[in-house]
């Protein structure tokens, strides 16, 4: 008999704070603050299934970012995610957020971290999890910002588990940002880079060889190559792919067209992760239901795929 999925210890890898706020607490957020909602909160934080591109997809992650310009509401909306990973069978879970983009009324990067970190610290306390904090450079920003989010991160080396750039790879290319991963590598810190979603192989090949990736996030578009792939299989670079938002932002046209299958039965280092759990409106267990009711999925693929994460995980940091 198969192991029930929702048994299966959980490992999440890809998930970012901004788009994982309950829309309940975005609605108590923007009350306490003063912000009027012209529509009702879930259609606001809620994207559709097929947004067509991943610039619509963002929109809805702005009412979310908006009312995270405080260091109580970035505690809350952290503790918050550890409780909801608790709840979606999550026993290690990373979060990762742009801590330059929470300084609208003053608050700098380093405040932004450490009120992310206390409340990820009270969520394990109430929960028992482990967790781990990841801080987004973004390719639309300056070379120069990018090096102090990765300063930033040294200074918070005790609380932060990792380095990622994100952003739309057809408008902006990762080399510029090279210098703040060459300083996260100078300090053992892991990196991973958003590649291979917005577009082809060429920028999974800049994201391992440039910014020496150990994981890229998404990378569903590596099938074509198949140097890439066995790069990818050699070198056990994860996949941090998330069906249900790499669908809604038009990385793949369908969930029985999603990749994820066919590269873990090849031997690569597949995982599976929500994204954004309020945007996509989706926990690990509806994507794995998603993946069993459309791809055939079993117990036997989950096991592997949480291995992979497990052993691809950035691990938890000193202060759990």
């Amino acid at each position: 008999m198969s192991t029930p999925t929702t048994r299966i210890p959980r490992h999440e890898l890809h998930c970012h704070l901004d788009g994982s706020v309950r829309p309940d607490t975005v609605a108590d957020l923007a009350r306490e603050q003063g912000i009027p909602l012209e529509r009702p909160v879930r259609e606001l934080v809620v994207a559709p299934a097929h947004c067509g591109n991943l610039t619509t997809f963002l929109t809805y992650i702005d009412l979310p970012l908006r009312v995270l310009q405080t260091p109580d509401a970035l505690t809350r909306a952290a503790r918050e995610l550890v409780e909801d990973w608790k709840a979606d069978g999550v026993v290690y879970g990373e979060v990762r957020f742009a801590p330059q983009l929470h300084g609208r009324h003053g608050m700098t990067p380093d405040g932004a971290v450490q009120a992310v970190a206390e409340g990820l610290a009270q969520g394990r306390a109430i929960t028992g999890m482990s967790t781990g904090l990841l801080l987004c450079c973004l390719r639309h920003q300056s070379p120069d910002e990018s090096l102090a989010v990765a300063e930033t991160a040294l200074r918070h080396r005790n609380v932060v588990a990792g380095l990622d750039l994100a952003g739309d790879e057809t408008l902006y290319t990762a080399q510029p940002h090279r210098a703040a991963f060459d300083l996260a590598h100078s300090v053992g810190l892991p990196c991973t880079v958003h590649a291979g979603e917005a577009a082809g192989p060429e920028s999974m090949w800049e994201a391992i060889d440039i910014l020496g990736a150990r994981r890229i996030g998404h990378g569903v578009r590596c099938t074509a190559d198949t140097a890439l792939l066995n790069r990818l299989r050699t070198d056990k670079i994860a996949l941090e792919m998330c069906p249900t938002s790499n669908v809604q932002t038009g990385a793949v046209p369908s969930l029985t067209a999603h990749p994820a299958t066919p590269l873990l039965a090849d031997g690569l280092p597949v995982t599976i992760s929500t994204d954004t759990r309020t945007t996509s409106d989706t926990t690990l267990r509806r994507e794995f239901d998603s993946l069993r009711h459309s791809m055939d999925w079993t117990s036997r693929h989950e096991v592997l795929a949480q291995k992979n994460a497990a052993q691809a995980s950035f691990g938890t940091t000193s202060e759990q």
